[in-house]
C-alpha cells in the first residue's frame, strides 16, 4: 500500500512524504489549513482517549489488553502522528529538529539531579504532595 517495506525503518520525514501525497492523489491539500489539522488532530485525540477513559490505570506493555485492543489503539495513536506531521508540514515546522529543542531546553528547565532530588524527597510521607492537605506542586 505505502511501497515501504515493512523491516524499513520510519522516519518523521517518510511519513510527511507520504501524507503529502496522500493528500494530494485526493486533492485534499485546499482542506489541509493549519486550523482544520489542528481540529482533526484534536478530535483522534479524544478518540485515543476514550480506549483508556474507563480502564483506570493501565500497566506499561499492557499485559492485560486483548490483542484487538492494541491494534485499536496503535490505529489510534497512528491518526494522533499522522496529523501532526501534516500539521507541522502545512506549518513549516521541522518536527524532528523541533523536538529535539524541547528535550535540549527541558533537560535545562528540569535538570536530572534536581529532579531526581525532588523525588527523592516527595517519596517521604510527611513531604508526599498527595498526603499535603491535597495540594500539589505547580506542574509546567
Amino acid at each position: 500500500m505505502t511501497g515501504i517495506a515493512d523491516e524499513a525503518p520510519v522516519t518523521l520525514n517518510t511519513l510527511k512524504q507520504l501524507m503529502a501525497q496522500f493528500a494530494k492523489e485526493r486533492d485534499w491539500d485546499r482542506f489541509h489549513s493549519p486550523r482544520n489539522l489542528l481540529l482533526a488532530l484534536v478530535g483522534e485525540v479524544g478518540e485515543l482517549s476514550e480506549i483508556f477513559q474507563w480502564k483506570g490505570e493501565v500497566p506499561k506493555g499492557l499485559p492485560d489488553w486483548k490483542e484487538e485492543e492494541k491494534v485499536h489503539l496503535g490505529e489510534e495513536l497512528s491518526d494522533v502522528l499522522l496529523y501532526l506531521v501534516r500539521l507541522s508540514d502545512i506549518c513549516g515546522v521541522d518536527l524532528g529538529k523541533a523536538a529535539l529543542r524541547k528535550v535540549q531546553l527541558n533537560a535545562i528547565k528540569y535538570p536530572a539531579k534536581v529532579c531526581r532530588e525532588v523525588v527523592s524527597i516527595s517519596n517521604k510521607p510527611e513531604e508526599n504532595p498527595s498526603t499535603n492537605n491535597g495540594t500539589v506542586p505547580d506542574a509546567d
